[in-house]
């Protein structure tokens, strides 16, 4: 089962259908109607997947998707009745995953989603990691391009997460998890202060280069060095 976002008018008869298709294929579904409400939930709390309406209040759904390609992958399906092949290009362009025009098959919609959340996931497990770092299995330690590291087990397990996808935004709430399996009950701010430790003491093995960013509002990801 996967978490799906569906940022369409409520009032429209084809969301509805949709949204009942959805779940009962298994999938969380939320709807959202307007723009800027649906950047917000992308960036700070991303579903598995969003179908995301080009015409909407506020925020119209090509900037929503801009905005998002800007900082993450988070796959993207985009609904419209624009038809123009100009429209369809411009989304694709700016990185949606898929591009449904109106009036369309809710069913055919449905497999589509099912087809995007697979290639993602296929795109997920085949993700390089920082070839800047390594891992000893033998004694959990680390190095940075060969200079070892003193990390706390919080701290390695952050850069395990981080460095396994360079270049992916990972949002607190993942990293949590990453660094936190066990805990039941903590704070998301718990994050920053290891990360503030781990930015440290890779600075400190390898300086001149920023080696985890920080995306405000959303989280961290690791940068490798420019070719």
């Amino acid at each position: 089962m996967a978490r799906i976002l569906l940022v369409e008018d409520a009032r429209h008869s084809s969301a509805a259908v949709l949204h009942g298709l959805l779940h009962d294929a298994g999938h969380e579904v939320e709807q959202i109607a307007d723009g800027a409400a649906a950047l917000e939930r992308i960036l700070h709390a991303p579903p598995a997947l969003t179908l995301l309406e080009v015409a909407l209040p506020r925020i119209d759904g090509l900037r929503v998707l801009e905005a998002v390609r800007s900082l993450s992958d988070h796959p993207i399906i985009m609904l419209t009745a624009r038809t123009r092949e100009a429209d369809r290009l411009r989304g694709l362009d700016l990185g949606a995953d898929d591009y449904v025009c109106k009036p369309f098959s809710p069913r055919e919609v449905v497999a589509r989603v099912n087809t995007v959340l697979r290639r993602h996931a296929q795109r997920r497990h085949a993700a390089r990691p920082s070839a800047a770092v390594a891992f000893a299995d033998a004694d959990g330690g680390a190095r940075l391009e060969g200079r070892p590291l003193a990390l706390t087990r919080r701290e390695l397990l952050l850069l395990r997460a981080l460095s396994g996808d360079p270049g992916r935004v990972f949002s607190r709430s993942t990293l949590l998890e990453a660094a936190f399996p066990e805990a039941l009950e903590v704070n998301e701010r718990a994050v920053d202060g290891h990360i503030k430790n781990l930015r440290r003491k890779l600075s400190a093995a390898a300086p001149a280069h920023d080696w985890i960013r920080s995306i405000y509002g959303v989280g961290f990801s690791f940068a490798e060095r420019p070719a």
